[in-house]
């Protein structure tokens, strides 16, 4: 097994050292307060929160699955791209996550903080699936092996149902959005419409 790429293993000790501060400071209060990204009409909402939310956790379950996915598929796309765009990457996910949430938050009356990596994972779930569309994935639940284009598709389609059924305590509309956010990051970085072409130097 090659090892953890750094900036993979910087956000999964970010991430770890986080929620261990939470579960000092008693659950993840009053972290969430300052940190947690909390809808514009709540009136506890701050611009750090855009970025911040994502290192926050709610419980042992939450934490493990997010950072098995950044394992699983960070480390293969940090190698393919360099730390620099892996980053950049991350931060598309997690900020167009952020944005979603903040637009459907008013639509479904919530006023409840959200927490998580996951945008960014979603983002990382995309492109994974675009990059290595043939691969084999055998998911937890179910244990079915997919190929990875099949299981982002089946992942989007369930996040969509979940999210329109209006299933609330999971942001499914965030994770839509991190998922916007690669999609969008790979075309700008490929010169593909909605953007310009890039000049190759």
């Amino acid at each position: 097994m090659p090892p953890m790429p750094p900036m993979t293993k910087a956000l999964l000790l970010i991430c770890t050292a986080v929620f261990c501060a939470q579960a000092l400071l008693g659950g993840y209060l009053p972290l969430t307060g300052w940190l947690a990204l909390w809808p514009l009409g709540s009136g506890n909402f701050m611009p750090w929160q855009l970025v911040t939310y994502a290192f926050l956790h709610a419980d042992i379950g939450h934490i493990f699955f997010n950072m098995l996915g950044l394992w699983m598929f960070g480390s293969e796309l940090e190698r393919l791209w360099g730390g620099k765009r892996f980053l950049q990457f991350m931060a598309a996910g997690v900020l167009s996550a952020a944005a979603c949430q903040l637009i459907i938050s008013p639509i479904f009356g919530s006023f409840a903080p959200t927490i998580g990596i996951s945008g960014g994972l979603f983002a990382l779930l995309l492109a994974y699936g675009m990059l290595f569309p043939d691969r084999t994935i055998m998911p937890l639940f179910p244990p079915i092996p997919m190929k990875a284009r099949t299981f982002v598709l089946v992942f989007g389609l369930i996040e969509l149902g979940m999210g329109v059924a209006g299933m609330m305590g999971v942001a499914h509309f965030a994770h839509l959005g991190g998922m916007l956010g690669g999609w969008l990051m790979i075309r700008y970085w490929r010169g593909q419409p909605p953007f310009p072409r890039r000049r190759r130097w």
